[in-house]
């Protein structure tokens, strides 16, 4: 009929509708698995995903790789190391042929003609100074440095013989056992003579009295019974701790010393306190003598009462058997009371 024909296009589009919303029910998942082949897997070769279907699809999706610890062994990557071992030893160089030696197509190395012969190594043991261009000052037992030569703890029994422009010489803790004339001898800029705790017991009159230089002489810790003549140009001298008895000064030893500021002879066996004393004198340690007495003119001058000797501000006597109350005059002029007993 009429109405059967215009029914038949309808039906026909409601089929359609029916197939096309039966195909778009389909998981848009599923639908691109069969679309869309899967990824190249040896790209993850080192991935151990168990069953996970990696593919195109899920490419950006976010993995939990908390249960993926192990991607990767790196241990093969680092270097093993035992425990223990040193590194391994450097090669050793070829050694050089000797100076004097001869090798293939060398000639053999010959002093200049008019050169002289070559002076011998100093022997061991004798503490000598010498220089060793280019550089410092070299020495066997000491050790050189500038003008000064450091000799402590060496072994000496003598003095060593010095560079003529040594100007310090540190010899302490030493056995030498006594000072030469000449162990000096041409040393002009020698300022510091330091002999601390050796075993001297004597020295030369002249020993000293030659160094125009010289300013300090320190020689405490010794066996000394007496001292030589000194040089003009002392300023200090530390004799401490020796043996010396007021027989072992020369007559007026220290007047002629314009320039002597300390002069300290403590713990030794002095009688009396030398005089004269020169007018530069600052410091004056005799305590632990055997000192009785004081003339009244040892410091100050009795006939001038008006004098006032400052500089000397320092005098010890402490330690001997001198009763210092007993002897007013002898200290007047002094800017300070010696110390010792006044009782």
């Amino acid at each position: 009929t009429l109405a059967g024909r215009r029914m038949c296009p309808l039906g026909w589009l409601g089929v359609a509708s029916l197939c096309l919303g039966t195909l778009w029910a389909v998981p848009a998942k599923d639908r691109r698995k069969e679309e869309k082949p899967k990824a190249e897997l040896s790209l993850y070769g080192n991935l151990d995903l168990d069953n996970y279907d990696l593919t195109l699809d899920n490419y950006g999706d976010i993995l939990d790789l908390s249960n993926y610890e192990e991607l990767y062994d790196y241990g093969d990557l680092v270097p093993k190391i035992e425990v223990g071992t040193l590194a391994p030893r450097p090669k050793v160089p070829k050694t050089l042929p000797e100076l004097g030696g001869t090798t293939a197509g060398t000639p053999k190395v010959q002093p200049p003609s008019g050169a002289g012969a070559v002076p011998p190594a100093p022997i061991p043991g004798q503490g000598d100074c010498f220089h060793a261009p280019p550089g410092l000052p070299s020495c066997l037992l000491c050790l050189c440095l500038g003008t000064s030569v450091y000799c402590d703890d060496a072994g000496l029994e003598r003095i060593p013989a010095l560079p003529p422009g040594t100007a310090y010489l540190y010899a302490r803790f030493n056995r030498i056992g006594a000072i030469r004339a000449g162990d000096f001898r041409g040393l002009e800029k020698l300022k510091h003579i330091d002999l601390s705790s050796n075993s001297i017991s004597w020295a030369d009159a002249d020993a000293f009295r030659l160094l125009p230089s010289l300013q300090e002489l320190l020689l405490p810790q010794n066996l000394l019974t007496a001292l030589p003549e000194l040089p003009r140009s002392l300023v200090r001298l530390d004799a401490r701790l020796n043996r010396i008895p007021s027989a072992g000064l020369r007559p007026e030893a220290f007047r002629d010393l314009k320039q002597l500021q300390f002069l300290h002879l403590s713990d030794n066996r002095l009688d009396f306190i030398p005089v004269p004393l020169p007018e530069s004198l600052r410091s004056l340690h005799l305590q632990n003598n055997n000192i009785r007495t004081m003339h009244e003119d040892t410091f100050c001058d009795s006939q001038d009462q008006g004098q006032i000797r400052r500089a000397l501000e320092d005098i010890r006597l402490d330690g001997n058997p001198i009763n210092l109350s007993l002897f007013p005059n002898a200290f007047f002029c002094l800017p300070r009371l010696p110390t010792g007993r006044f009782s």
